[in-house]
Parts: C-alpha cells; sequence; structure tokens
C-alpha cells in the first residue's frame, strides 16, 4: 500500500481529475510512475500540454524563451553554428530537436542564409518534432523559410545519418523525469495516484511507491558524493532522476555523423542539484507567465519542467558516443559572442524608432540577466573527425 507523501513546502489544491486521466489510471491499477505520469500531461497526442499543441510560447503566451525577446539571440548564436558548419565539407544539416514555435529555426535560418549565402546553399533544416501540435504551427511559421525544410524524427534521420549541427534549447529539460522521495529509512519512487481508489470524484496525490533497487540508486549516490548520508536529509526530501537523458542522446548521435550538439537549457552541477537544502528538487510547471511547484494542477494544461544535472548529462553523453567539448552560462557564451559590441552599437544610436531600439537593449539584457535567461546553461559536444575543437563561445569575448 502506497502513502500520500507531500515533499517539504508542498501542498496540493484539491481539485477535479481530467476524466480521461482517472480513465487512464484506473487501467493501470490507480497509480504510475511520476515519469508516466509526466510523460502523458505533456506529450499524449489528444491531451498533452505539448502533444495537442496547447501550450503557447512568447511574451502574451504560457512562457518566454529567448528566441521569442526577438532575433537578437539567433543573431548572436548563429556565427557559433556558421563556424562549426563550416568546418565540415560536402551537404549539411541544421536539426533542431524540440523546435517549439519554429522561432528559434526561423531566426537563425534567415541569419545564414543573408550573412553567409554559400554556407546556405549547401544547408537544410531538419526539425525534429514529436508532437504533432507543436509541428502543425513550426510548419506555420516556417511556410517561407529561405532553407529547405523537413520534419523527421531522429529514428528516421538514423536511416541516413547528417553531417552538421544538432541544436536542443529548452528541450531536455521537457523529457519526463523520475521522482524519487527519501522517507527517512529508504528511497521510493514517487507516484502519482487516484485517491481515494474507488471514489467517484477521487483526487489526484504524490505517493512513494515502492523502494529503489541497488543499482537504481548506485548512479545517484555517486551524484551525491560528498553530501550528507542520507541520515541527514529530512524524510519526504525529493529529487528528480533523469532516464530519458542517454536515449536521447543515443538517438541524436545515430542520426548525426559528424557535426556538434549544443545544448541550451537550465542545469546545474551535481553538487547543487543534490544539495540537502534543494528539498523539493526542480521540477516546476509553467502557464501563463505564472510558475507553481504543483504538478498536479489541471492536468495536460500546464507545462512541466525539471533543469538538467550537468554531471549526468555528461556522463550519458560519454557513454554515447558524445565528445564534451565544454559550457558555460549563457550570459558568458553570448558576450563572447558580440553582445557588449550589440548593446555598444544601440548607446551609439543606431538608427531606428526609439521604442524599438529600446525593446532591442532591454531583450539583450535579459539575455544576460542571471536572475532571468542568463543562468542557462551552454553545453557543447562533438561527435565524428575534426569536432572536438572548443567552441567560439568558449574564446575571449568578441567586442566588434
Amino acid at each position: 500500500m502506497t502513502v500520500p507523501v507531500s515533499p517539504p513546502g508542498f501542498a496540493p489544491v484539491p481539485r477535479p481529475v481530467p476524466a480521461w486521466l482517472v480513465q487512464r489510471l484506473r487501467a493501470a491499477g490507480g497509480q504510475v510512475s511520476f515519469l508516466t505520469f509526466m510523460e502523458w500531461v505533456l506529450h499524449d497526442p489528444l491531451h498533452g500540454a505539448y502533444g495537442r499543441g496547447r501550450l503557447r510560447i512568447g511574451p502574451q503566451g504560457d512562457f518566454v524563451t529567448a528566441p521569442a525577446l526577438g532575433d537578437e539571440f539567433a543573431a548572436l548564436l548563429a556565427p557559433q553554428i556558421a563556424d562549426w558548419l563550416e568546418q565540415i565539407p560536402g551537404p549539411l544539416a541544421l536539426v533542431e530537436a524540440g523546435p517549439g514555435e519554429g522561432q528559434l529555426a526561423a531566426q537563425v535560418s534567415e541569419a545564414v542564409t543573408r550573412q553567409w549565402p554559400a554556407l546556405a546553399r549547401r544547408l537544410e533544416l531538419v526539425l525534429v518534432e514529436p508532437n504533432a501540435g507543436m509541428a502543425l504551427r513550426q510548419r506555420q511559421r516556417l511556410a517561407g523559410c529561405g532553407l529547405p525544410c523537413r520534419w523527421v524524427s531522429f529514428r528516421e534521420l538514423a536511416q541516413a545519418p547528417v553531417r552538421g549541427v544538432i541544436l536542443a534549447h529548452e528541450v531536455l529539460d521537457a523529457l519526463a523525469v523520475e521522482r524519487i522521495v527519501w522517507d527517512g529509512v529508504d528511497w521510493r519512487r514517487q507516484e502519482v495516484a487516484l485517491v481515494p481508489a474507488d471514489d467517484p470524484s477521487p483526487q489526484l496525490a504524490l505517493t512513494a511507491g515502492a523502494t529503489l533497487e541497488a543499482a537504481e540508486l548506485e548512479p545517484l549516490l555517486a551524484l551525491m558524493q560528498g553530501q550528507p548520508p542520507p541520515g541527514g536529509l529530512p524524510s519526504s526530501w525529493c529529487t528528480e532522476l533523469h532516464p530519458g537523458l542517454a536515449p536521447w542522446l543515443a538517438e541524436a548521435a545515430a542520426a548525426l555523423d559528424q557535426g556538434q550538439l549544443l545544448v541550451i537549457d537550465y542545469a546545474l552541477e551535481a553538487w547543487r542539484y543534490y544539495a540537502p537544502a534543494r528539498a523539493n528538487g526542480t521540477l516546476m510547471a509553467y502557464r501563463n507567465q505564472q510558475a507553481s511547484p504543483d504538478p498536479l494542477q489541471d492536468p495536460g494544461e500546464w507545462d512541466l519542467t525539471a533543469h538538467l544535472c550537468i554531471d549526468s548529462l555528461e556522463a550519458a553523453a560519454r557513454a554515447t558516443g558524445w565528445q564534451p567539448l565544454g559550457g558555460c552560462r549563457q550570459g558568458e557564451a553570448l558576450l563572447a559572442l558580440g553582445l557588449a559590441g550589440r548593446l555598444h552599437g544601440l548607446q551609439r544610436g543606431e538608427a531606428g524608432p526609439l521604442a524599438e531600439l529600446l525593446g532591442r537593449r532591454e531583450a539583450l539584457l535579459r539575455l544576460v540577466d542571471p536572475r532571468a535567461l542568463g543562468d542557462f546553461r551552454w553545453l557543447a559536444y562533438g561527435r565524428g573527425p575534426g569536432t572536438g575543437a572548443p567552441p567560439r563561445f568558449l574564446q575571449e569575448p568578441d567586442q566588434s
């Protein structure tokens, strides 16, 4: 029997459970792992927030990403992508996984077509989007793209691997996570259950389920090295594991014969990710520009996201054939790629309406503000010959 457990500082609010979820949970015995629940509410093609295309990205949407603030982010990122692509001969592909609204793909494609026309003639845009609802919006946005476009899965792409760059911007944080809870004696898998199970109008509850096996715990305990032992953690201390990382990286590696992978996402070192003070992990829900620690509210209507653990990501990358090339915070990366020069140009009074110039300046500052988007991590990986050089964004800042 499982017992409802709420992590420290978390008290879910009772609310009706959608009929589709009640039916599915009852078919599964009344409860499922949190990983399964997260997969359903995000990616189910009929009911998932991404699967049916309900979530909206942008200042008037559910949450804001860097490309939604304008084309400044893409303009700074494009030289890094072009630098990588120009080192590879023959036909090339820019692959974006989980392209969201298609804004970044459109903006980078436009920048490359305008500034590197010879490179653009060798380049195609490949979109890897598992959710039909989001893919429809991407097709609409990219209808006039200057590069040839196609939508495929990594598995389809692996049948004829490409050479080029894979861009994963805010996509790995949407992979379903396993949540685990320390109950004071054992580590248990967190589950989502209907309570009371036989009630005609049940509620959702987080429960502490089966005890984790030693083999499952070994990677976590290695990551927590130097932290207090389990006895030093409070009961109900909760965190996340990322079992989807290695399969995703393996599929990406099979799809890319030669080139680089750039991951841009919220990420923490293991010593910060699994710190005792982080008693409720990193999981958050987002909707209408609001954040909530409650992952159970209005299933299928909210985005759910969990930070990456950098140490876990690097270990999974090495195990699947990727060579880590280094990483840094977004603010540092964008300064190295010329953000200071762009700000200086705006301050000199570039031509344009004042409101537009002020908007561009605000967008640039938000991109590097550590309280906003500046704390994102840029993590680069290479695969194949000639892809092991440090990325441009780790070099000295470009002041031009």
